[in-house]
């Protein structure tokens, strides 16, 4: 597991633009690609483009599925054992306020977020 500084943003901006992050690297896409269908889908549903439902179903149109964590310790799991016990394929992690993508067990972020206890997650079926 390793954390890779990842900020597609052309302007290499801190912004809070995680989930066009997570998509850019998920999808393979330029960062205004992604942040132009991530405002699409918050225009169709009326909601704003970094809500969970949104990202979500970007994700889902692009054949991604959800899965819920397990509860089994919400407080001791974090992202890095997240990594270590999925390390192949791609997954966007939705984390508290934040969503980070983890490709073949690597955290692709603009920030070191192996601390930060995941949610849920998507893959792609042929991916996990």
């Amino acid at each position: 597991m390793a954390w890779i500084n990842y900020n597609p943003n052309p302007k290499n901006s801190a912004a809070i633009d995680c989930s066009v992050r997570a998509l850019c690297k998920a999808l393979d896409l330029e960062w205004d690609t992604a942040f132009l269908v991530l405002m699409a889908k918050a225009y169709e549903m009326k909601n704003v483009p970094s809500a969970n439902s949104v990202w979500g179903a970007v994700l889902r149109d692009h054949g991604f599925t959800r899965e819920i964590l397990p509860n089994t310790c919400p407080q001791c799991y974090t992202l890095e054992q997240f990594c270590k016990d999925h390390p192949e394929g791609v997954f966007v992690v939705a984390l508290d306020d934040h969503v980070a993508c983890v490709v073949d067990g690597d955290i692709f972020d603009s920030w070191d977020s192996s601390r930060e206890m995941p949610l849920y997650y998507f893959f792609k079926e042929d991916d996990k």
